[in-house]
């Protein structure tokens, strides 16, 4: 196999007589990924040149022509002019000799007491900052759709399940604000990962630091960051905040797939509790009555790529010694599609949520079938001093007269109830009205209209807590 003269490769410098292998170069290269933090790169190395002009290790001619030369290169990449060369590996060194063939030797001081190690970390860490801050804006502007679809819709009562049975009815709003529930724990916890990953690893080097008289603080706080991590070794080899991200997203996606899943069954005809806009529906190359939930089941069927990514970045880790390992360029690609998805996810599920229509007649109508009163006829008779283990299988014994009878239990008379327990009088119809079934669960986190009123502020308070902390 053929291999590159050296002088293409001025990376490896006087140690090395010849540069790497054509198809090991294209290996090792990774610049079509990591040239997503070609802004972090900049805004890092600036930082880091201010710093050293401040210290005096580089000159002010030297710092004014990094930064016009910055300025130049920002404006090519934003612009999506500028032409990445997989011959210099990695976003940092494509950097580097497109500043230094615009400035000279200028260029070449930039990288004085530091590494790519350091810069690395310290580009993955802005990255990931800004990154989770758009994702939990994102997330947030979801939850707030969802709280205005409990302001419009909320009063409708549908049944809730267990096992996938319907088991007791709710208002739409309690369900709805179930959603909201998972979906701000998953903002606090993002929000929470941001303030321990925002520490500084630059200055750290390769490992030790360097000789060099920098100002690590000021460079944190130049780039927004806490402060600087304390130990070298740690700064350039921990990827621990990544893995809490990806943690935090595989359970967002968990919870986004859950909440899909119950969109497609609600808008199965089945169910036919809710009927999707037409935006976010497709047909069938076949069946022309279809309409079918696809946006839905992609974000269930896309809800995989978190997990598996805190699954390929773990592996990754697990047996890397300290310090840095090249296998660690490996963390790229699957945080950029974690997040990328996780993104995506976000704001297909706000516009399903905010364009679908609900069918409260059918809500209402699944009331009717599967003795979901069952529940209160027991409580009704534990309200009568009756021993709840004993109520219990009266409602029992009740639950099966109806179903040999093919009836309701609200079709069964009077004195069916009374032969199985003297203790029933002719109200226990009107406890077992859906509306009344509902307003008697008036406690904390229950399905009470004055109930889904109060979590429906206390939602909203939250909310507004973590726009804060925004």
């Amino acid at each position: 196999m053929s291999s590159h003269p050296v002088s293409s490769h001025p990376l490896w410098g006087g140690r090395f007589s010849s540069a790497p292998d054509e198809v090991a170069a294209r290996f090792s290269a990774s610049v079509e990924s990591d040239s997503r933090l070609a802004a972090e790169d900049i805004d890092g190395s600036l930082a880091h040149a201010r710093m050293l002009a401040k210290q005096g290790v580089i000159s002010g001619e030297d710092l004014a022509a990094i930064e016009c030369g910055f300025t130049e290169l920002r404006s090519e990449i934003e612009a999506d002019a500028f032409k990445w060369d997989p011959a210099h590996e990695d976003v940092h060194l494509n950097l580097e000799r497109a500043l230094t063939a615009r400035i000279g030797d200028a260029g070449k001081r930039l990288h004085t007491a530091r590494s790519r190690n350091d810069q690395v970390a310290t580009d993955m860490r802005l990255w990931s900052r800004k990154a989770v801050t758009r994702l939990t804006s994102e997330l947030l502007a979801l939850v707030e759709v969802v709280l205005d679809r409990v302001r419009q819709d909320g009063e409708h009562l549908l049944p809730a399940y267990t096992h996938l049975q319907r088991a007791q009815p709710v208002r739409l709003g309690h369900h709805l604000l179930a959603w909201v529930a998972m979906w701000l724990r998953d903002a606090d916890r993002l929000l929470d990962a941001r303030e321990r990953l925002n520490f500084s690893p630059l200055g750290a080097g390769a490992l030790a630091t360097t000789t060099f008289p920098i100002d690590r603080a000021h460079t944190a706080a130049a780039l927004g960051f806490r402060a600087p991590m304390w130990n070298s070794l740690d700064a350039v080899s921990s990827r621990d905040f990544l893995l809490e991200l990806l943690g935090s997203l595989s359970i967002l996606q968990v919870h986004l797939s859950r909440v899909a899943e119950e969109l497609v069954l609600w808008s199965s005809q089945e169910f036919a509790f809710v009927e999707m806009s037409d935006a976010f529906a497709t047909g069938s190359s076949m069946m022309p009555q279809k309409k079918n939930p696809d946006m839905a089941e992609l974000i269930r069927g896309k809800s995989s790529v978190a997990p598996a990514a805190f699954l390929q970045v773990a592996m990754m880790l697990k047996a890397l010694p300290l310090t840095y390992n090249r296998d660690m360029q490996e963390d790229k690609d699957p945080v950029f599609r974690a997040f990328d998805t996780s993104l995506d996810s976000l704001i297909v599920m706000r516009g399903m949520l905010a364009s679908l229509r609900f069918k409260p007649s059918r809500m209402s109508a699944a009331l009717r079938d599967g003795f979901i009163e069952a529940t209160d006829v027991a409580d009704y008779l534990a309200g009568k001093g009756v021993p709840f283990r004993e109520a219990h299988a009266c409602s029992g014994k009740l639950v099966a007269a109806a179903v040999q009878a093919g009836c309701t239990l609200l079709d069964l008379p009077l004195a069916m109830y009374q032969s199985v327990n003297a203790a029933f009088e002719a109200d226990v119809f009107e406890s077992l009205a859906a509306e009344a079934m509902v307003e008697r669960r008036d406690v904390l986190g229950g399905p009470a209209s004055a109930r889904v009123q109060e979590a429906l502020g206390l939602a909203g308070a939250e909310l507004a807590v973590l726009k804060q902390r925004l």
